[in-house]
Order: structure tokens, then C-alpha cells, then sequence
């Protein structure tokens, strides 16, 4: 699947930023078919987009009343459409939104968002990414008619994550924005940026493709969304990179090692691995060893286990997509951490499905493990499952995939069993999908 790269600092083709609000330095947004917001709204603060969302879905900010609120969003079916076909057409300028991150003019805001190194957490970021993502489908799904959304939207998958060659201050104003850039009859894609302040301008600093889902008052079953004409050939691009990417997806995934064999070519790989293992004082496929500057693959890991409190509840009280992800992310750069022997910085983000919501009140284990290494690069996997308390029953929840870079080259990992080595030749899919400029430097990274 496509993965999320460092690059330099480049707008999304077709991206809708505000005319007036927003520059670009030397940056040229009509070359780059930019679509020009004349009329912007102010943006919204951060802290603000959560209180936003749930007004619209009518949810309690005390626990207590989660069941009453949840029983009053029953009535709300009758709003529902039976087709898309009775839904009004929306325009991808009807979602765009702006959200503030004042670290600048707020100094209180920063503790929150602060590493120990005077960067800014990433999986903070992540968490403010996927709240404004959800809020952004609500724009485009409104009904003017309800004085509450019937639909549920929820978090499907975080497609990729583009980082611009920018380094991140917590000390400058940060912003938002983002829409609604491809439709299909219950999912959205959501296309965001994220800029930050330099001098008198903002700069882009971040590119973020999200996939939404639609469903039901009670959360329960698929609900349509309004269609989305686009008004211009940049908003036609932009919607047909939309079905391509949703084709890529179903491709990646029939070729999974789930369900399909290694390649002639991975098979290759994992026999001369194999081999290379082997003690040349014996003559026993039993007798392994590791090469110089190796590490057994099950040696790489790394456990942690959350108590999903009623705290980290979303709107409609599962456990906020944004804090599974923020947790996992900060497993998954400790891991490289402790792997590397040094800072690691990140690199990418792999596509995140959200293959089951997780209950308030569950266990979640979160299990980080090295899969796959290169000069300075460390992939790391990282596997959350849940269990109730009532049951020792567990469910994967999510796989994430991250790329971080150490300071200095790292050990080779090697697998040990069959099992291990699909991991590895899914972390080698992985990193080698990602392009990274060949003068990425340290500086121009974040930190957990």
C-alpha cells in the first residue's frame, strides 16, 4: 500500500486552502492547481473540535448519562436516507474547515504537545488529525433539518501520512484544514494539511488521507452519505485519485501473505537468510547461528497493556481511534529506541485499519516488534488486541506499520520460524513501498 514518506514540502494538488489566510512562501498555488477559498471561516480552535463533535451527535460529557444519550440518538432513524439518491449533492468546498493549535500565542497549550527534546509529539498529532477528520464528514453530511446528525462516522483507515522537509516547533502557531475529496456510497475520504507558522506566514508542514464510514443513529449498520460533485479539473483529480487509491487498497490487500505465497523472488530471500544462519561446523538445518551484527528477530519486542477508561471515550463512547493510535505510535518509537541504541526519529506511517472498535472497559494489548532493518531505518509492527474483562477472549483490533531512522546504522534483524520470516518479507513490502529524499536529515523530523 502506499506509505507515508518524508518529503519535501509540497501541497496536495488540488488541496482546498483558504486565498487570503494561508501562503505558501515562493510557492506558486496557481501551478500547482491549488483551489482558492475566498471566503474562509475562522478557524476553530483545537480544543474546541471534540466539544463540536459532540453537540452534533448529542453526547453527554459525563460518563453517567452515555446510556440515556445513546438511547435518545434512537430516534434519530428517521432521517436516515433510504438511497444516496435522496440526498442532496455537496460540493468538497461545503466541508473545508480550519482548526487552530495556538502553541505559539497559548504557551499553556504546550506541555501537552511537548517532548523532552523540545519537539513536538507526533502522536499527538494523530489525535487531532483524527478528530478533525471526523468532524470534516459531519460538514459534508449535515442536515439542516435535524438538530442532530443521524449518521455515526467513524474512523476506517488512515490511507497515509506525508510529511513535508520542515522541522516542527512547539513554540509557532500550528493549523488545520481540510475536506471531503472523494464519496463513495457509505465511506468518505478526507483529504488534511497541516501548516505552521514562520515568520508572517504558514507553511505546509503535513499531508494526511484519511477513509471515513458512515453508519447508522445506534452505530450499528452502513448509512449512505450526500454525494460530492467536483466544480473544477483540479476537484476531478483529486476525486479520481480518490477511486484509484480505494482500487490500490483492495489490490494490496489480495496479495497479503495472509493469503497469497511469498513471491519467487521473497522465497529467494528467506532461503539465503536461512542459510546464512546456519553453523558451518555442523551439517544440521537445527544448528543456528547469527552473523555479525545480527539480531534474532523475537529478541526486537516490546508489550504494553492500556485499561481503556471511560477518559479516552469518543462521542459515541468506544475508545478514541486518535489514542489508540497515539499509544501504538509511541510503543512502536521505543521500540525502535531501545533496537537502535539511539534516538529514533520517524520516517512513515503505514496505512491503519480500524478493524474493530474497542470497548470502555477492555484490556488493550499492544505487542511492538522490529520486522525488518536497513542501513539506519527500523520497521516496526505494531499489533493491538483486546479482551473484555468478562473474557479471556482476545480480538485484534489494529496493525500498524512504522518506518523510523536512527541516528547510526543499525543490526540486521533476522527470522528464526516461518512465521517470523512472513513478517519480515511484509516489513520489506512495506519499507520498500516508501520514498525518502536522500538528504533527509535529523532535523527535519519529529518525535513521539
Amino acid at each position: 500500500m502506499r506509505r507515508a514518506a518524508l518529503r519535501f514540502c509540497s501541497l496536495n494538488k488540488g488541496l482546498l486552502i483558504p486565498g487570503r489566510r494561508l501562503t505558501q512562501g515562493s510557492q506558486n498555488p496557481e501551478k500547482k492547481g491549488v483551489i482558492h477559498m475566498h471566503e474562509a471561516c475562522s478557524p476553530i480552535h483545537v480544543n474546541h473540535v471534540r466539544d463540536k463533535l459532540r453537540e452534533i451527535v448529542g453526547a453527554s460529557t459525563n460518563w453517567r448519562d452515555h446510556v440515556k444519550a445513546m438511547e435518545e440518538r434512537k430516534l434519530l432513524q428517521s432521517f436516515l436516507a433510504e438511497s444516496q439518491k435522496g440526498l442532496p449533492p455537496r460540493r468538497m468546498r461545503d466541508s473545508y474547515i480550519e482548526v487552530l493549535l495556538p502553541l505559539g500565542s497559548q504557551p499553556e497549550l504546550r506541555e501537552k504537545y511537548l517532548t523532552v527534546q523540545n519537539t513536538i509529539r507526533f502522536g499527538r498529532i494523530l489525535e487531532d488529525l483524527d478528530s478533525l477528520g471526523v468532524l470534516i464528514c459531519y460538514m459534508h453530511t449535515r442536515i439542516h433539518e435535524a438538530k442532530m446528525s443521524p449518521l455515526s462516522i467513524v474512523t476506517a483507515l488512515v490511507d497515509k501520512i506525508d510529511m513535508c522537509k520542515m522541522s516542527l516547533s512547539p513554540e509557532q502557531d500550528i493549523k488545520f484544514s481540510g475536506h471531503v475529496s472523494w464519496v463513495g456510497k457509505t465511506s468518505m475520504e478526507v483529504k488534511m494539511q497541516m501548516f505552521q507558522l514562520h515568520g508572517n506566514e504558514f507553511c505546509p508542514v503535513l499531508d494526511a488521507t484519511f477513509v471515513m464510514v458512515a453508519r447508522d443513529s445506534e452505530n450499528k449498520g452502513p448509512a449512505f452519505v450526500n454525494p460530492l460533485i467536483p466544480e473544477s479539473p483540479e476537484e476531478e483529480e483529486l476525486f479520481r485519485q480518490g477511486e484509484l487509491n480505494r482500487g490500490r487498497r483492495v489490490a494490496f490487500s489480495a496479495k497479503s501473505l495472509l493469503k497469497m505465497a511469498p513471491s519467487a523472488e521473497e522465497r529467494t530471500t528467506i532461503h539465503e537468510m536461512f542459510l546464512n544462519t546456519l553453523d558451518p561446523k555442523t551439517v544440521s538445518f537445527q544448528s543456528r547461528v547469527l552473523p555479525p551484527n545480527a539480531v534474532w528477530m523475537e529478541n526486537s519486542k516490546l508489550k504494553s497493556l492500556e485499561v481503556c477508561h471511560p477518559q479516552e471515550r469518543n462521542i459515541f463512547n468506544r475508545i478514541f481511534g486518535g489514542f489508540l493510535m497515539r499509544k501504538a505510535y509511541e510503543l512502536g518509537w521505543a521500540t525502535a529506541c531501545n533496537f537502535g541504541g539511539s534516538r529514533p526519529f520517524v520516517v512513515a506511517v503505514d496505512d491503519i485499519m480500524f478493524q474493530k472498535p474497542v470497548d470502555v472497559g477492555s484490556l488493550l494489548f499492544l505487542s511492538s516488534q522490529v520486522c525488518f532493518t536497513q542501513d539506519k531505518y527500523i520497521q516496526v509492527r505494531v499489533h493491538s488486541e483486546v479482551a473484555s474483562l468478562e473474557s479471556k477472549e482476545h480480538m485484534t483490533t489494529n496493525v500498524f506499520h512504522f518506518t523510523f531512522m536512527s541516528e547510526k546504522e543499525v543490526p540486521l534483524v533476522f527470522p528464526r520460524t516461518y512465521g517470523e520470516s512472513m513478517l519480515y518479507l511484509d516489513g520489506k513490502r512495506h519499507f520498500d513501498s516508501m520514498s525518502i529524499p536522500v538528504n533527509l536529515r535529523k532535523n527535519y523530523l519529529v518525535e513521539p
